[in-house]
């Protein structure tokens, strides 16, 4: 009778980091002016180690949960910066309003980082680093007093590559409009 050998979760995580990876021109993260908050690319092979030597010290993670299942990268994060600095903020990158149930916790969970340690650096990436990633970070930014436009401005001159889609724009707005819950 032969054994089935089943693959480690870091193998897993290289395997389809080969693969399934962002595009070359999206890859790596990019630090938002002096905000200690950066918009990247989902890090891949040992970009984790990297970001730990750059300071990063916590990590929003706006892929949906089906893609942090097949490429493990969240469990990966939490590995690296302990599940206290890691948060998820699953989300499809669809173009449509998103519901505050998958942004509003991590939105909070950013802006408190940065207001309470004056050490904390906060990446926020998704796949490529251009959408579910800057509506993210357009939201922190907006919690720690920024305009709209500023925050825009802040996102769009430093991640050159990032987006600010109109409906997720909104999404954020409607959001704060509410009294930006959690839940």
């Amino acid at each position: 009778m032969s054994r089935i050998t089943i693959p480690s979760r870091e193998a897993v995580r290289r395997l389809t980091g080969a693969v399934y990876r962002p595009l070359p021109a999206t890859r790596g993260h990019t630090w938002i002016g002096e905000e200690r908050l950066a918009i990247g690319s989902l890090p891949v092979a040992d970009d984790l180690a990297r970001l730990e030597d750059e300071g990063v010290t916590d990590v929003i993670n706006c892929r949906h949960t089906y893609q942090t299942y097949f490429s493990q990268d969240l469990w990966a994060e939490r590995a690296a910066f302990g599940p206290e600095h890691v948060m998820s903020a699953p989300m499809c990158d669809h173009g449509r309003p998103q519901h505050p149930i998958a942004f509003a916790a991590a939105v909070r969970f950013g802006a408190e980082r940065l207001d309470r340690d004056p050490d904390a650096r906060l990446l926020v990436h998704c796949q490529q680093g251009r959408r579910r990633s800057a509506l993210v970070a357009y939201g922190v930014l907006r919690l720690r007093g920024r305009t709209p436009e500023e925050s825009s401005r802040l996102i769009l001159t430093y991640r050159t590559v990032a987006r600010i889609v109109p409906a997720y724009r909104a999404s954020v707005e409607d959001w704060l409009a509410a009294g930006a819950p959690i839940a």
